[in-house]
């Protein structure tokens, strides 16, 4: 049963994989450029401006879909403006019936007006918290290292000095395609010792080899993306919806039920995949790998967590309750205590789905 966007609207979800600085409001990125006196932007038109981004994040590299950063990361350079950018999320992903979402980005790209990184975190951290006090949302703060920057070590550091006030884990991200994981391997070693979370991104621009390095050597829990693990997946000829050979990668991300931090309409737009329905999403769903669904930058790509539900129930022919066994991927796979996905999954998360059965079950029998 196709389900209606503002059923898929309504239901809770949970978003893993979402950047801070990939998902402001235009018409805040316009009011930030005016009051820091940016001068860059393409136009100052918010509708334009949307469309600029989205047009630019089409262009099938990831290099290309990168550049649109330059312009977000540049109007966010104050404190007001990242207390606001932050806010600004929660409140977005309450509308979007978002229950737990955990944002990242650099500290690195927001010092050119003289901040120091724990202010940058500082004021993130503040706007995000009073977006949690007004909006209900749950939070955590993902600090990413970049691949092409020697400062991981620093990151890794300040990551953990910030565990006890929200954030939650430690992210390598950027361009994959000669700059491997295995750089950053002492940071990831710290994080590690520190008993520590670690996500990266890997397999999204780059082949199977970076995501066994981001395992193997730097100790993921998660993967940020994954698309080239099909790649380890020896498909049938006549059926490619089927799994004949699995090798040993693709093996051990299944038995040790390593979240993939899968974002659809990203990984067509920087040419990961071709479309949707060829994303292999589906086939990893169908074999029981522990798959996620989210949104990556929701102001270059266009999205929101309702648009991947629905484009991934249309692509994949997923119902309510498998778009429900997702999200319970999604919060089982969170950075945050046991006890608190618990809680969530229980109170919150499977009552909300329970609602939208009795809903549509009503709406049925009338």
């Amino acid at each position: 049963m196709k389900l209606a966007e503002t059923v898929l609207r309504s239901l809770p979800k949970v978003v893993l994989h979402d950047h801070l600085d990939g998902g402001l409001r235009p018409q805040t990125i316009i009011d930030l450029a005016k009051d820091q006196k940016y001068k860059k932007l393409p136009t100052t038109d918010a509708g334009e401006l949307a469309e600029w981004f989205h047009r630019g994040a089409k262009r099938g590299s990831l290099a290309l879909y990168l550049e649109g950063f330059a312009h977000t990361c540049g109007v966010m350079q104050t404190e007001e403006a990242l207390e606001r950018v932050s806010y600004e999320m929660m409140e977005d992903m309450h509308r979007d019936g978002v229950v737990y979402v955990e944002t990242r980005f650099a500290p690195v790209f927001h010092t050119e007006k003289g901040l120091h990184w724990d202010d940058v975190l500082n004021a993130v951290l503040k706007g995000l918290e009073r977006g949690r006090k007004d909006f209900g949302v749950e939070f955590g703060v993902i600090i990413c290292a970049m691949r092409n920057m020697q400062l991981s070590q620093e990151m890794a550091e300040l990551a953990v000095d910030f565990r006890e006030r929200g954030v939650v884990g430690f992210d390598l991200a950027g361009e994959e395609g000669g700059f491997p994981p295995k750089k950053h391997v002492d940071a990831f070693h710290y994080i590690q010792r520190e008993n520590f979370n670690i996500t990266i991104h890997a397999g999204e621009a780059f082949g199977k080899e970076s995501i066994w390095q981001a395992i193997q050597w730097c100790g993921a829990h998660r993967i940020g993306h994954a698309t080239r693990l099909i790649e380890d997946i020896g498909l049938d000829r006549q059926d490619p919806t089927k799994i004949v050979k699995m090798g040993y990668l693709a093996q051990y991300v299944l038995d040790k039920r390593i979240p993939l931090e899968i974002c659809l309409l990203s990984n067509v737009d920087t040419g990961a995949v071709k479309s949707v329905a060829e994303h292999p999403f589906g086939i990893l769903y169908r074999y029981k790998f522990r798959v996620t669904l989210n949104t990556d930058d929701r102001l270059m790509s266009n999205t929101t967590m309702t648009r991947e539900f629905k484009v991934a129930q249309e692509a994949f022919k997923l119902g309510l309750d498998e778009l429900e066994k997702i999200t319970l991927n999604s919060m089982k796979s969170a950075f945050i205590p046991y006890n608190r996905r618990i809680q969530l999954i229980y109170d919150v998360i499977k009552p909300g789905y329970a609602k939208a059965r009795a809903r549509l079950k009503k709406k049925k029998a009338a």
